[in-house]
């Protein structure tokens, strides 16, 4: 439940179909990145309300795990229509609380809502296999069963869009949940569950518990009854969990980190391109995983393709998301802030020139906000710091190549493997590069890769499992063989 005072909103934790105080009794501020200003208090769980969320989901499970595929889709699709018809106070959450632009915020309101309504659909189809064999009395088949309680752990750049990409499918699959959303944006999460109570989900079904991320985070993976963990995170987080979840062999879902390579030949239609690279580079920020991190272009082009992404650059509006009109929002805190800052100076010591932008962004009436201006870097080499750490920020750094084999191996060059872009209008190329890619994800003129319909993961050290399609609810099965004798 949510209350107001003096305009600063209190979030409780949800546990066991019911609004709670935390045992501690104690709570932290949220702030908006756009004005620095505490905009939410959100309750601080410990691991004993992680306990006792632990013990709903699991006392919850048998009786929604025994529900039919139809049934649980019913509940969902409530739930769904409730997102739609909520959708405009979803998106105003999640601008305020990590600086999205409210048209960005809207996009990944229907984004979640779609990951609803395409999982209860798939929920729908769960079905085994009858296998043919080899003796005449005995019976072979496979049924898939939902894998157990399930602990998600959600990140802030994407605070409702997480969290239906993963407890969508857990539902549907007839999984219960426990989940720590991201403590930089929760209120669009607590604003969720809210819906999915008044859709009727059941008791236990689905809990949230906000807080500190070690001690939430020990409890969950301490705890035997929970069966998988699936978290959205850095790379360094998502290998400690790994750690941890080894030791009781739970399943995994990681998809991590990206350094992904922006890969633009000399044929590419390059208004088209510089379209879709702004969108790629400089939306949410830039603060996506799957956000253009490494710019690659073909020597021939790189003076005409620095003017026109220049011109792009400088046309971008940025201030705060709620506005009309403004296309890039705020960094997310001073640590982000501080990082993108850092990875521009050394570049430019290094010899990297600065096209443009490279500073904080003064926005009048938002002093404490963490701006930067959208920022474009040429002449850059391997060594700098920019070119082998992930930036999540609004910097577009520019190498150069001159063969397909170079850049292909450049490219590869890390231990990533989240997502790549290649612009081309030759075919072959396309197919010759898509496929000697090293990345779970391959965008070809095309940078829309988050879509409900494919698999999104990553492979190397960005991930493991997928999201989306046909696979994202299976990750939440597990196969059980059956041998029957007549």
């Amino acid at each position: 439940m949510t209350t107001v005072i003096n305009d600063v909103k209190t979030y409780n934790l949800y546990i066991n179909g019911e609004w709670v105080s935390p045992i501690s009794e104690s709570y932290f501020d949220v702030i908006s990145p756009a004005t620095g200003q505490v905009v939410s208090k959100a309750a601080l769980g410990d691991e004993q309300d992680t306990k006792r969320a632990i013990d709903a989901a699991a006392a919850a499970f048998p009786e929604w795990s025994a529900k039919t595929g139809r049934e649980r889709a019913e509940i969902l699709t409530r739930l769904y229509q409730l997102m739609i018809e909520n959708s405009e106070q979803l998106a105003k959450s999640i601008s305020v609380e990590m600086g999205k632009p409210i048209q960005q915020a809207r996009g990944e309101v229907m984004n979640a809502a779609e990951y609803v309504l395409w999982n209860l659909e798939e929920g729908k189809r769960v079905s085994g296999e009858v296998i043919p064999g080899a003796v005449k009395n005995r019976r072979l088949q496979v049924i898939r069963q939902p894998i157990g309680p399930v602990a998600a752990i959600t990140p802030w750049n994407f605070p409702l869009g997480m969290v239906t990409r993963k407890l969508a499918p857990a539902l549907a699959a007839g999984c219960t949940v426990v989940l720590k959303p991201a403590e930089q944006t929760p209120g669009s999460a607590i604003l969720f569950f809210e819906l999915a109570e008044k859709a009727g989900i059941p008791k236990g079904v689905i809990n949230l518990v906000t807080g500190t991320p070690q001690q939430i985070g020990d409890a969950l993976l301490s705890d035997k009854r929970i069966r998988k963990i699936t978290f959205t995170g850095s790379t360094n987080v998502g290998k400690q969990l790994l750690r941890k979840a080894a030791d009781q062999v739970k399943r995994v879902s990681m998809e991590l980190g990206g350094h992904a390579p922006f890969i633009v030949f000399e044929d590419a239609d390059l208004e088209h391109t510089i379209e879709q690279l702004a969108r790629c580079k400089f939306q949410n920020c830039g603060q996506t995983c799957i956000s253009a991190n490494r710019i690659y272009v073909q020597e021939s082009i790189k003076d005409q393709f620095l003017s026109l992404l220049k011109e792009k650059a400088e046309s971008l509006r940025v201030g705060n998301g709620l506005e009309k009109g403004v296309d890039v929002g705020p960094l997310v805190s001073k640590a982000g802030l501080n990082k993108v800052e850092e990875q521009v100076n050394n570049a430019v010591e290094q010899g990297a020139k600065l096209v443009t932008g490279g500073e904080k962004y003064e926005v009048e009436g938002h002093e404490e906000g963490y701006f930067y201006k959208p920022t474009i870097l040429a002449d850059v080499q391997d060594t700098m710091m920019i070119a082998t750490n992930e930036t999540f920020g609004p910097v577009a750094p520019i190498f150069t190549f001159k063969t397909e084999e170079e850049v292909v191996a450049k490219a590869n060059d890390t231990d990533y493997g989240l997502a790549a872009y290649c612009f081309t209008k030759d075919l072959s190329r396309s197919v010759r590069v898509s496929e000697a890619l090293e990345y779970g994800m391959v965008g070809i003129n095309d940078t829309v890769l988050s879509q409900v319909e494919g698999p999104f993961g990553g492979i190397k050290e960005s991930g493991m499992g997928r999201e989306g399609g046909t696979d994202g609810l299976a990750d939440f099965l597990e196969k059980k063989f059956i041998s029957t004798i007549i």
